[in-house]
């Protein structure tokens, strides 16, 4: 007995607080940044700290508590780590004979205990394990956390982006192909006309460059200076003319006063890519149509958009169909994000209309 409890068998006992102590030394004695990295690598260091706990409790039970106690608090420490930075597959691993490791520790140094209170002091060395678990899970779950907003963040912004644009620069850059195909035809004949359309194409593009400069100056993110704010209703006048006059399409607008004051900032900005998603299709995909009407009809509690175009010369129908994008289940989706709603089909023979309801403020009443 005396030989089975001499400086080897205490060596051996001490060899998993050690052992732990040395790992969670390795993964500190370095630079910061270098540290989570290392912290991220104790699963395996830690099983096998739990292992030579397990094999020394039950083959050395006589080397003392002292030494198991340490083991037990570094072992703890060892499982919060790892919870917080180990990846799962390791963590699976490790943490399984952790926990073993000191629930069990008591056990061989109690005799004469029943079976059922052993499993009582298994079951109380038990909780600091879940303790330590906790410990290191939450931090874990809230850096989830935060990733999954920054990347909802970066998807929602992406998905900003490419609807300004499409909605945007893709209206302008349409424009602009439109003018020069029939700067093409009429400058032989007709230079004044061809300078008009040159002068419609600069203005386009200006256009199109400003959309691009405001979109570029969102990516810098909220440390840039402020911008200018979206078009809204009051720029439709403007959009429509310029529309008219850039090709053989000919559009009207029925904007009465009170809509600009029923609809609120984020709505007046939807309905005014509403009317520029609409005319945008038009000029691409009938540009055989004659008429186009934009139509805003305020009610009690909504506002409703309609763009009619005729059929014209051309199967404008059949081609909208077949060639449809990204731009109205976008503005479908912004439109229902606000409360409102968005449709567009086949209108009378072979035209097309869309429809949109946006919510709006109820009327202000004037004042005796």
């Amino acid at each position: 007995m005396g030989e089975s409890t001499g400086p080897a068998v205490m060596v051996l006992g001490a060899l998993p607080s050690l052992v732990a102590a040395g790992t969670l030394g390795w993964a500190v004695a370095c630079r910061r940044t270098a540290a989570r990295q290392r912290l991220a690598r104790l699963a395996r260091p830690t099983a096998v700290s739990a292992v030579l706990s397990l094999i020394t409790s039950f083959a050395l039970p006589q080397a003392g508590s002292g030494w198991k106690l340490v083991e037990a608090a570094l072992l703890l420490l060892l499982v919060a780590v790892v919870t917080r930075w180990s990846p799962l597959r390791e963590l699976a691993s490790a943490l399984p004979v952790a926990a073993l490791a000191v629930t069990l520790w008591p056990l061989p140094l109690v005799t004469g205990e029943s079976f059922l209170e052993s499993i009582g002091i298994g079951a109380f060395w038990l909780l600091p394990v879940v303790g330590a678990v906790a410990a290191g899970a939450y931090p874990r779950r809230q850096e989830l956390r935060r990733r999954r907003a920054v990347a909802e963040a970066r998807s929602a912004q992406r998905l900003q982006l490419s609807c300004d644009l499409h909605d945007f620069v893709a209206h302008d850059i349409s424009g602009i192909v439109v003018q020069a195909q029939a700067a093409r035809f009429v400058a032989a004949t007709d230079p004044s006309h061809a300078v008009l359309a040159l002068e419609r194409i600069e203005k386009a593009g200006l256009s199109a460059l400003a959309a691009m400069d405001r979109t570029v100056r969102m990516l810098h993110g909220p440390e840039a200076p402020a911008t200018e704010p979206l078009p809204d209703v009051s720029q439709l006048p403007l959009l429509v003319e310029n529309f008219t006059a850039a090709g053989a399409t000919e559009a009207s607008l029925d904007l009465p006063r009170p809509v600009a004051e029923r609809l609120s900032r984020e709505a007046g900005s939807a309905a005014y890519r509403i009317v520029v998603e609409a005319l945008t299709n038009i000029r691409r995909h009938a540009p055989g149509a004659s008429r186009a009407t934009v139509v805003f009809t305020p009610t009690a509690t909504t506002v409703e958009i309609r763009v009619t175009n005729d059929r014209g010369t051309g199967g404008a129908s059949a081609r909208r169909v077949s060639r449809g994008g990204l731009g109205l289940p976008a503005l479908t989706e912004h439109a229902r994000a606000l409360g409102g709603t968005l449709s567009a089909g086949p209108h009378g023979d072979g035209g097309w209309r869309l429809t949109a309801v946006l919510p709006g403020a109820l009327p202000k009443e004037k004042a005796p």
